[in-house]
């Protein structure tokens, strides 16, 4: 499943509806942007069903189901100064409004699922399988691999060994072991003899992945150089001489690698680091220089444009979201400039023997501030870095850091990018509010990298002076600073931004009117609508080569319906807030694994579960095999399931593996189920189902 999906549709976070109160906006996808009113107890048929009400335009109000939690989120904005217009029902204004940016919103992913098309037709390098050297260099690592570093490294060794040229982004938090994959596929096409090229951002970081890649494969065959304005003229025209000449295998080198002198004797792979740091032209370039050749690009907090690609399927995505083993969170703190708290934080680090890092974003008080740390920590040892300078002074200041010749590094941002000490734990940044939520994410994950605690400190003026974009950077900060929460902090930065850059200026409207989540969720279905629709053929021959199409790649979402009582009573959990949140958790769910921990956690927590709330844990797995069937919709009504299947008749759905195995059960169990038709959709209705955990086991039967 793609994590990216779901994290679009845990619209509301935990601490959005601990904070919500009735009167605040929000949107839902069927009838636009209301009032949320609490929640109420609603009879149906001889049963009670809990609700969550909303109030629209002249006092109407709509009760939705707390299965249908997913389909709201809270009301986001720029200007958040100026309330909404609430949607009137029945009016159709709302339906026109998303009719109309998913016509948009077609016309732009056509063309991304052309390009997408035209990609899957090209035929690349086919990379052998791997060799014992490749077996060798990957036990040769120091730490366990995490479950997503080893899917990631699976994933990426898969799409170099098959025909089509890989488009992979590979989206891990700052150190959560992106480098370690990019090594292992560089190796991979060094055994075939192929070239590589790294791409950084930084002269800095160039270096330091020279080290790395240098460390990684020393008692290996093959040859790593690196190219930056560090280097001598002499040094880089023998480097671009054996290049050409295919003497080297692995090349590392900021974006001087785009320039005309740089020549390759047969490049097969591309890895882009920090992606989100290059400029459009230099992709561009980047595209030009070999359309088929391999491409891996890493980033910890993808930009809006590159995650909106991935969640639309224009290019494959993994995420490593499972931070290494003993890692703790870094402890974030918001201060004002104060020179107790900076002595306090150094004095701290030094006494375990480790190191600073300070940030400072101008030039010209870097002096100034080294006077206040000498004031303060007279016994530190001070080093100072800036792009400024010439690179070999500024490669040898951060190689005596690395070496622990200094205690803190007084810098700008030239930290930000993967620069790798784990003796470093401390990091201050000076002028907080001045950065980018990406850059502050960034600068905090220099530290921390090893099994101490670490510990960011934000230096910035009283929140109350801030701008209110300002604040809430510093407050997103705060509130995600957990491991693996740089995607949660791209969502957040989308939320921010407006995503009006996403794919050309006129999409800024729609994400006002619809707020992000809606806008997230009409771009899915318009992708799967396309897929059904027009692209049928482009599917149809992915099952003539044999690729099995999953039931989910047809139906964005699986709704659930029912007259069954599913809620937790009052008596279970008394206040409705913590119902809330309790509903809102379970609808976030995708796997068993994670239910186990809920209904332990439940139990824990109130007791023993009643009736009413086991059936409604039932429902995950119900949506979740509905979805994977194909079904849009599933009612449960009268003691009868009805699966709703998807609606185009000529979907590539029909033709599938996924429907050949709902016939075979319809065909094997004729008393129970039938197939239907109505109004132009298809159902399959089930007989004798009074419980939900009737439904599920006969969606695992039709599983297989």
């Amino acid at each position: 499943r793609s994590d990216a999906a779901r994290s679009g549709k845990m619209a509301l976070t935990m601490k959005e509806l601990q904070e919500m109160e009735p009167g605040d906006f929000i949107v839902h996808v069927d009838y636009g942007i209301g009032k949320f009113a609490g929640l109420v107890r609603v009879p149906v048929g001889d049963s009670y069903q809990e609700m969550i009400r909303i109030v629209y335009q002249n006092n109407d109000k709509v009760d939705v189901s707390i299965h249908g939690l997913y389909k709201i989120s809270k009301y986001k904005r720029r200007d958040s100064e100026k309330p909404p217009r609430l949607s009137a029902l029945g009016s159709g204004a709302w339906e026109r409004l998303k009719e109309k940016t998913k016509k948009k919103i077609k016309d732009i992913a056509r063309d991304l699922i052309k390009l997408y098309a035209t990609r899957r037709h090209e035929k690349g390098y086919q990379f052998s399988a791997d060799s014992f050297m490749q077996h060798e260099l990957e036990a040769s690592f120091l730490y366990e691999d995490t479950p997503d570093q080893l899917k990631a490294t699976n994933d990426v060794k898969a799409d170099m060994e098959s025909q089509r040229p890989m488009d992979r982004l590979v989206c891990g938090d700052v150190g959560f072991g992106k480098t370690e994959v990019a090594i292992r596929a560089a190796f991979k096409a060094a055994c075939d003899s192929k070239q590589v090229a790294v791409m950084v951002p930084t002269t800095v970081l160039a270096y330091q992945h020279y080290q790395t890649f240098c460390a990684r494969l020393k008692d290996l065959p093959v040859r790593v150089d690196y190219l930056s304005r560090a280097r001598s003229a002499k040094k880089t025209r023998e480097v671009l001489a054996d290049l050409e000449a295919g003497k080297i295998d692995i090349i590392i080198g900021t974006h001087k690698l785009i320039g005309k002198s740089v020549k390759f004797k047969d490049l097969g792979l591309l890895i882009i680091d920090e992606e989100q740091k290059f400029g459009v032209s230099t992709k561009e370039k980047l595209r030009k220089m070999k359309t088929n050749v391999d491409t891996l690009t890493m980033s910890a907090t993808p930009i809006p444009r590159t995650l909106q690609f991935s969640l639309m399927g224009a290019r494959d995505m993994s995420i490593i979201q499972t931070p290494p083993p003993n890692r703790y969170p870094v402890c974030t703190e918001v201060h004002t400039f104060d020179s107790d708290i900076i002595k306090d934080a150094i004095n701290f680090e030094m006494s375990r023997n480790g190191q600073v890092f300070f940030v400072n974003d101008r030039i010209s008080n870097l002096p100034e501030i080294a006077n206040v740390i000498r004031r303060n920590v007279p016994d530190a040892r001070i080093a100072i870095g800036h792009g400024q300078m010439k690179p070999e002074e500024l490669e040898k200041v951060v190689m005596g850091f690395m070496n622990y010749d200094y205690d803190v590094l007084l810098s700008t941002t030239i930290v930000e990018n993967g620069i790798d000490i784990s003796n470093a734990n401390t990091i201050i940044v000076n002028d907080a509010h001045r950065f980018g939520l990406s850059d502050l994410h960034q600068m905090r994950g220099r530290v921390g990298r090893s099994n101490k605690k670490a510990f960011c400190y934000l230096l910035a003026p009283p929140l109350s002076n801030l701008s209110q974009d300002a604040r809430r950077r510093l407050e997103a900060l705060e509130t995600f600073s957990d491991l693996g929460s740089g995607f949660n902090l791209s969502m957040q930065d989308l939320d921010m931004r407006g995503a009006g850059n996403l794919l050309g200026a006129e999409q800024s409207g729609f994400m006002e009117d619809l707020g992000f989540e809606t806008y997230q969720k009409i771009l899915s279905q318009a992708v799967t609508e396309l897929k059904n629709d027009e692209f049928a053929e482009m599917y149809q021959e992915e099952m003539k080569e044999g690729r099995q199409l999953k039931g989910d790649e047809f139906v964005d979402d699986c709704a659930v319906e029912s007259d069954l009582e599913m809620f937790f009573p009052d008596q279970y959990v008394p206040s409705s807030s913590e119902r809330m949140l309790l509903y809102r958790e379970l609808d976030s769910i995708t796997n068993d694994s994670d239910l186990d921990r809920y209904k332990a956690n439940l139990i824990d927590r109130f007791g023993a579960i009643p009736r009413e709330g086991e059936e409604l844990l039932h429902v995950v797995p119900l949506r979740r095999l509905g979805k994977s069937l194909g079904c849009e919709k599933i009612i449960l009504k009268g003691g009868v399931m009805q699966m709703q299947f998807v609606t185009n008749p000529m979907s590539a759905y029909y033709k599938s593996d996924v429907f050949d195995r709902v016939l075979q059960y319809i065909g094997s169990n004729p008393r129970q189920c039938n197939l239907k038709e109505s109004r132009g959709k298809r159902y399959m209705v089930v007989s004798g189902i009074d419980t939900v955990e009737k439904a599920v086991e006969i969606l695992k039967k039709i599983n297989g």
